[in-house]
């Protein structure tokens, strides 16, 4: 009786290994933040497919003063895809071969990863399923990108008692940004970088200032450049951060924690001044809250390439959730 109570205990010690999920066992994926790993033979990449690779995932970030890529990409021979390749976070794979498929197979070699497959009997075949798959990819990216780099958020929280009381919201901030101004409605938040600096913006306007109206985007600048001209100042006098108007803005949709969103990226620039950069802005319609919820993130570096820092920004604004009411609110230590 001993010994079969004893192969039983042993039993239910081993079973919950057996059942473990083979995510669980993998290795986690490294790497820089916004570059793809290609698998493809030298002769492919050299042709037009790779030049199709380089239009697609390499083309200039859209909203930045200077041309920067997506993504980075680095290509390497198939013979490595069964090697020390496989912790890439976003690997794609072109092959030349008899079947025409286009699939996605998550957490195969590691975790988080997406691995893209994409294979065609003839260039053309090839060619046509990068044409046709490139948008879902590139969003897959980018949605998988803005989740590693707001994992390295969740360990070093800025102290959001008083914006989730401000604001009624939660936002999970780096604590390197520091309060630069701090008014009833209106709060500017600073990290300091090397050679420069970047910002989070966050205030509140009536609903409505822009619901319904034609022309959104005018309205966004309009917002924008009357903020700058109250809080945003450079260290000379007569100075205040503008949009810049050599550059028009380019407008998008999204949802925020379920709610409505106008997306704007362009540029800024100091009036009588040298100082501009990108800038990444979000008008939220926060109809249970009755206004115009704006957060928006802009750098200054000069000297710096500008695309990770701008994708940082968006990451942090993205984990924006709005609090229901003053009694849901829990003080953070």
């Amino acid at each position: 009786m001993k010994k079969a109570l004893f192969f039983v205990l042993l039993f239910l010690v081993f079973l919950p290994s057996c059942n473990r999920n083979k995510t669980d066992e993998l290795a986690p994926t490294s790497g820089k933040i916004n570059t793809i790993s290609v698998i493809i033979d030298d002769k492919l990449w050299d042709g037009e497919i790779g030049d199709s690779i380089r239009n697609k995932f390499a083309s200039p970030v859209i909203g930045l003063p200077q041309e920067e890529p997506l993504f980075n990409i680095n290509q390497y021979p198939l013979k490595l895809l069964e090697g020390f390749m496989n912790n890439c976070r976003n690997i794609i794979v072109i092959k030349k071969e008899a079947k025409n498929e286009f699939s996605i197979k998550e957490n195969e070699f590691a975790k988080p990863q997406n691995v893209y497959y994409i294979s065609g009997k003839n260039a053309t075949t090839i060619l046509d399923l990068i044409e046709k798959n490139a948008p879902e990819i590139i969003s897959k990216i980018r949605k998988l990108e803005i989740q590693e780099n707001q994992r390295h958020i969740d360990t070093l929280l800025f102290d959001f008692t008083k914006l989730e009381k401000q604001f009624k919201i939660n936002l999970k901030i780096p604590r390197e940004f520091k309060y630069a101004s701090k008014k009833d409605k209106f709060v500017w938040l600073k990290k300091e970088i090397t050679s420069g600096n970047t910002s989070i913006l966050i205030y509140q306007l009536p609903l409505s200032v822009i619901e319904t109206k034609p022309n959104v985007i005018d309205d966004i600048i309009k917002i924008r450049d009357s903020i700058g001209k109250l809080y945003i100042h450079g260290t000379s006098r007569r100075t205040k951060m503008i949009t810049e108007a050599a550059y028009a803005p380019y407008l998008s949709y999204t949802v925020l924690d379920k709610r409505y969103a106008y997306e704007t990226r362009g540029t800024w620039e100091m009036e009588n001044d040298f100082m501009s950069g990108p800038f990444i802005n979000y008008c939220i319609v926060d109809k249970p809250n009755k206004r115009i919820l704006v957060v928006e993130g802009f750098c200054y570096a000069p000297s710096k390439e500008k695309r990770d820092l701008m994708f940082e920004l968006e990451a942090i604004i993205k984990t924006i959730k709005f609090v229901k009411s003053s009694k849901t609110i829990s003080k953070k230590k």
